[in-house]
């Protein structure tokens, strides 16, 4: 039986992989902190900032995550499985 996935949820997990990706772009521009003269102030707390916007984006899924799972009978695992596929790796749309 397929896991049902509400729009809300879809959402958060988007949310989270581009907070996400946020991240990674800003690591990849200031490459690693202890490499040559380091980052500058500036981009530690740029990059905590956006660290801290993407665990709050993750908490906010797992939080959501965990109630449908328990409000629709499923696996949390199950559900978690299900939207990281359908957001991460998505079917291609037929036409």
């Amino acid at each position: 039986m397929a896991i049902e996935l509400t729009d809300d949820l879809i959402k958060l997990e988007e949310a989270a992989v581009a907070e996400h990706a946020k991240v990674r772009a800003m690591q990849a521009e200031y490459g690693r902190p202890a490499d040559g003269d380091g980052w500058t102030d500036d981009q530690h707390t740029a990059w905590q900032q956006q660290w801290d916007a993407w665990r709050t984006a993750s908490e906010a899924v797992q939080a959501a995550i965990s109630a449908h799972a328990e409000a629709a009978g499923e696996s949390r695992y199950e559900v978690e499985k299900a939207l990281k596929g359908k957001v991460r790796h998505p079917e291609p749309e037929e036409g």
